[in-house]
């Protein structure tokens, strides 16, 4: 059982912010996860339904692609032989 003070640790070190408010049903949640993983950690491995596996993902297909120039002349701007974007900060 985790206490409020281990949480608050908790979440600092994965710098979630939680109001001093918010604390308590936190940790109630928190303690609750916890106690699944616990009864998850019981179960027997050994009733696990078994179902056949494919693969649902399709071959890769070799295609020749635009050139360069081609692109480039489609882009707004360009800069070195790239498409040159806005910046994004």
């Amino acid at each position: 059982m985790a206490t409020e003070q281990e949480v608050r640790h908790i979440a600092e070190l994965a710098d979630v912010g939680i109001n001093p408010e918010e604390l308590g049903t936190f940790t109630h949640q928190f303690n609750a996860i916890l106690d699944y993983f616990d009864v998850l950690d019981r179960v027997s491995g050994d009733t696990a339904v078994t179902r056949d596996l494919y693969n649902v993902m399709r071959d890769d297909i070799v295609k020749p692609s635009l050139p360069q120039k081609d692109v480039l002349a489609n882009a707004p701007a360009q800069e070195d032989g790239f498409i040159k974007a806005p910046r994004v900060m």
